[in-house]
């Protein structure tokens, strides 16, 4: 159990990471931004599953080995919920009204929940060792 609790957590780890700063930036470089930006939109409600589901998986497999590091990974879970039933569909509307200062705010606070999620899953990973 503590291997595939250590792996689903390493996949939680990578995967946010590698979709926050690599494809998100790649399409950003790689694509004119009115692709890159439909694009992305159409890509997160995947990426927040994604985190929702893996973020339960570990936690489920962690709680007979770390329950406290199962607890925030059940956080991280639960709080991707809200991130990707509210903030996300709040963070289009005001990019579609062209509400640059409210997008900015919106957005800024989506990157930090997701990088607390990195560092959160990061430091599961850690008590591993």
């Amino acid at each position: 159990m503590t291997s595939l609790a250590l792996l689903s957590t390493a996949l939680l780890f990578g995967g946010m990471t590698l979709y926050s700063f690599g494809f998100a930036a790649f399409l950003f470089t790689a694509l004119p931004a009115d692709l890159a930006g439909p694009t992305i939109r159409r890509a997160f409600p995947h990426f927040y599953l994604f985190v929702t589901g893996t973020a339960t998986v570990a936690a489920l497999l962690a709680r007979t080995v770390d329950p406290f590091g199962a607890l925030l990974l059940a956080i991280v879970a639960a709080s991707t919920i809200p991130t990707r039933q509210i903030l996300m569909p709040a963070i289009n509307t005001v990019t579609d009204t062209g509400a640059t200062t409210r997008f900015k705010w919106l957005h800024g606070a989506s990157v930090l929940i997701t990088l607390l999620h990195i560092g959160v899953s990061g430091w599961v990973l850690v008590r591993f060792l």
